[in-house]
């Protein structure tokens, strides 16, 4: 069962697990600091395929195929499956659903839509609507040039807030068979438009997002951040990182850069050639899947609190100088200490 705390947190009361996740890059994802656990990648940007578009649709069905292998089920065994990405009418998701076997949904909050999809398919393997939901989030550094900003072939200088689309994609199987990693709750968040016009400078704009969904979180559970190992965000970057850290610390919460992660930081490493980090649909899900996950099974961390964040850019709206509202969601991950005490003792 789910039950509600608060507005807008919902804490699992019947056990809801990862079953297991798959993660695929691009050249320049694989080339970082995070390479070696992902779990596949391509090497240049085409993935064999005829245009970028293609290519991010082979992402999806390699991220979809390796999972599923990797929880050794049968695609019968799902039950449902949910996706989402960044292209106009989710077409990337619904392309590569047309391959599958399964039921479908799509669903979209921008680069905050891989928590959205955690928490959703979550609440329903929890009810027992489902046994076992697969979920993949998507997204490819030349398809959001194309559609959101200019096609790479137009060289211009960017400022020092501009971020690089991640490519690649992260799927996950969520499951009522127990495995090492639990879900335990997820917060919806509102949306909030900080009155940000700048299409470069996103991590800014999703910045009071974020705070506004980790704060309501903290307040209805009644917790602190030294509750978690760590307390992650998708797609900040350096500078709305920090704007993140300000607001806590006008909350009075000083220790947030001690608890702050940010997977577009982690996923290129420091450097001018990806500006600020990663962003991106893919960008929370690769890095969250992989390398946060491996760190709940080893141990090192035993508590996380995801909140994957998101920029509603759409062209038309800016051209008629509408400012970018965004809205960040959710999900708190634990390392499952039963199961991982049971096979200790066998």
């Amino acid at each position: 069962m789910v039950q509600r705390i608060g507005k807008q947190t919902w804490v699992i009361d019947e056990p809801c697990f990862i079953k297991e996740t798959a993660t695929v890059v691009g050249p320049d994802e694989y080339e970082g600091p995070l390479g070696h656990v992902f779990d596949d990648h391509i090497d240049d940007l085409y993935a064999g395929q005829s245009s970028w578009e293609k290519a991010e649709q082979r992402l999806v069905q390699k991220a979809v195929s390796q999972c599923i292998k990797k929880a050794g089920i049968s695609e019968a065994e799902v039950d449902l499956y949910a996706a989402g990405d960044l292209m106009s009418q989710l077409a990337t998701s619904y392309y590569a659903a047309s391959q599958l076997p399964f039921p479908f949904l799509g669903a979209f909050s921008a680069c905050a839509t891989s928590m959205q999809l955690v928490a959703l398919t979550a609440m329903s393997v929890s009810q027992r609507m489902v046994n076992h939901a697969l979920i993949s989030t998507s997204s490819h550094y030349g398809v959001a040039e194309k559609q959101f900003r200019l096609p790479i072939e137009h060289v211009k200088q960017r400022p020092k807030t501009a971020m690089k689309t991640v490519t690649g994609a992260g799927a996950a199987l969520i499951s009522s068979t127990p495995s090492p990693i639990a879900v335990q709750s997820f917060t919806f968040g509102r949306v909030i438009d900080w009155k940000v016009k700048d299409p470069t400078d996103l991590g800014q704009a999703m910045a009071p997002a974020a705070f506004s969904t980790i704060d309501d979180h903290l307040q209805a559970m009644g917790e602190s951040i030294d509750d978690y190992d760590a307390i992650v965000t998708g797609d900040l970057s350096m500078f709305g990182s920090t704007q993140l850290q300000r607001l806590f610390r006008e909350r009075g919460v000083e220790k947030m850069d001690l608890k702050h992660i940010d997977c577009g930081q982690l996923i290129y490493g420091s450097g001018s050639k990806t500006f600020a980090g990663g962003s991106g649909a893919a960008c929370c899900p690769v890095v969250t899947f992989s390398s946060l996950f491996d760190h709940l099974r080893t141990g090192k961390y035993r508590r996380i609190f995801v909140v994957a964040t998101g920029a509603i850019v759409n062209r038309s709206h800016l051209q008629q100088g509408e400012t970018i509202p965004c809205v960040a969601h959710g999900v708190v991950f634990a390392r499952n200490e039963a199961l991982e005490e049971g096979r200790g003792d066998g």
